[in-house]
């Protein structure tokens, strides 16, 4: 039967998908809809599996909070173009809300979770897979439940849920905001590895004062110096890490006279009460992940030469 280019564009609207795929889905299906729909999501699974082993380090950071619980999440494509899309925003708020909705324990159980009326996540993926073109995916997600600020920089690059305890009635001050966001800002910034001291490995110190001892013993002006000595001055540098490395210890970026934590004292004594500052997570998008590196030239050249 003839296809007319309103059907195929209807199909388009409903799916998502390319004109020319709604097209064939359409003549193979004889015009039925819901057939061409089936045989989309269908011909879905198997453009996943051939897209699977590409390199996806784009994509984005997405946030949502709903109540007391707050979700973040890395998804990954190929192309900063594919995960600028209003249809890969809407993938990711909707793969939060299920999150937030079902709790799950890890990626593959997410998968499993209803999306929508008749797809699952992991279903709803595939779909999003065949209309992009490019191989994405769920890398990590986190819940995290209680007083909590956050923040998202550079449209999905880096993602901060941060963590706090203090009293209601200070909670839900406009100063305390403001306060939250900057601990946020600062998170995101400044990178930090450890909330406090306390948080800091053993494993992580005896590094650092390993190779702060190396330096120390290889400078000749402390060559005569006692052993007792030289710890002392380790000790002592250990310090510098501290301050480089937990969020509480850093100097503070917008005003560098006071630490994070001075400035948290700080904001707490002004409303009469205590605030603490609890866990925090932070996301880098595409972090630890091999990029793509694209020849141009070689691409064009195969483009025009039909290699």
């Amino acid at each position: 039967m003839a296809i007319s280019a309103k059907d195929v564009a209807e199909l388009r609207r409903k799916t998502g998908a390319g004109m020319m795929e709604c097209k064939k889905a359409l003549t193979e299906s004889n015009g039925d809809f819901d057939e061409a729909i089936k045989y989309l999501r269908e011909n879905g699974v198997a453009v996943a599996a051939k897209k699977a082993d590409r390199i996806a380090a784009e994509g984005r950071i997405d946030i949502l909070t709903e109540g007391d619980t707050t979700a973040m999440i890395e998804i990954n494509c190929e192309t900063d173009f594919v995960a600028n899309t209003d249809g890969f925003k809407a993938f990711s708020k909707n793969v939060l809300t299920a999150i937030i909705a079902n709790r799950p324990a890890d990626v593959d159980a997410l998968l499993e979770c209803k999306y929508s009326d008749d797809l699952t996540v992991g279903q709803a993926l595939t779909e999003m897979i065949a209309n992009t073109k490019e191989n994405t995916k769920i890398r990590r997600f986190v819940i995290v439940d209680g007083l909590v600020s956050t923040y998202i920089h550079g449209n999905g690059v880096t993602g901060v849920v941060v963590k706090f305890d203090t009293d209601p009635a200070i909670a839900g001050t406009d100063g305390f905001k403001e306060y939250a966001k900057n601990v946020a800002l600062q998170i995101a910034a400044m990178n930090c590895l450890y909330l406090d001291r306390d948080s800091v490995p053993q494993s992580a110190i005896d590094e650092e004062k390993e190779v702060i001892m190396k330096t120390i013993q290889n400078d000749p002006k402390n060559a005569s110096k006692p052993a007792a000595i030289l710890e002392k001055m380790a000790v002592g540098r250990l310090g510098k890490f501290y301050e480089t490395y937990c969020l509480v210890d850093q100097l503070y970026i917008k005003d560098d006279s006071i630490t994070v934590g001075k400035y948290t004292e700080a904001t707490a004594k002004a409303f009469g009460g205590d605030i603490k500052i609890t866990a925090y997570v932070r996301y880098d998008k595409g972090e630890g992940l091999e990029k793509r590196s694209d020849n141009l030239a070689a691409e064009i050249d195969k483009l025009v030469n039909k290699k």
